[in-house]
């Protein structure tokens, strides 16, 4: 009941999508002709603004500022190289288990140690009440 209820609101709803794409307004509708002269815009007052936004003030002394321009083209990208075998390759097994993502992200020094010495400690402490009882 649930699937043909759906399958009905797809196909009632389907032909109002594929219309609402063909409609395309003409390009004289969309913008009218605009005379740029007659627009209210000072464009030495936009100069002069850009002018000051590029200029730097260098006694600033708690904000570093650092402008890097680079110009060059940029090595190419390879992502797949003659080497990299997609077609029969090795397949990863899956996703990293728990255990191996607790050793990438915990470095050796604060890892557990192998073997459990709180319970040595605690046996030997048994031991020693033990004994002097």
């Amino acid at each position: 009941m649930r699937i043909t209820q759906i399958s009905l609101i797809v196909l009632l709803l389907m032909p109002a999508g594929l219309l609402a794409q063909e409609q395309n307004p003409t390009p004289s509708a969309q913008q009218p002709a605009i005379d740029v002269n007659r627009l209210p815009i000072d464009v030495g007052r936009i100069q002069r603004e850009l002018r000051q936004s590029a200029e730097r003030d260098e006694n600033e002394a708690l904000r570093l500022r650092y402008f890097v321009d680079v110009y060059g083209q940029a090595p190419p990208l390879v992502i797949f190289g003659p080497e990299d075998n997609l077609v029969d390759g090795p397949v990863p097994y899956g996703a990293p288990t728990h255990r191996e993502m607790v050793n990438q992200n915990t470095p050796i020094d604060y890892r557990p140690m192998a073997w459990d010495l709180n319970s040595l400690y605690r046996w030997l402490s048994e031991r020693m009440k033990k004994n002097k009882q």
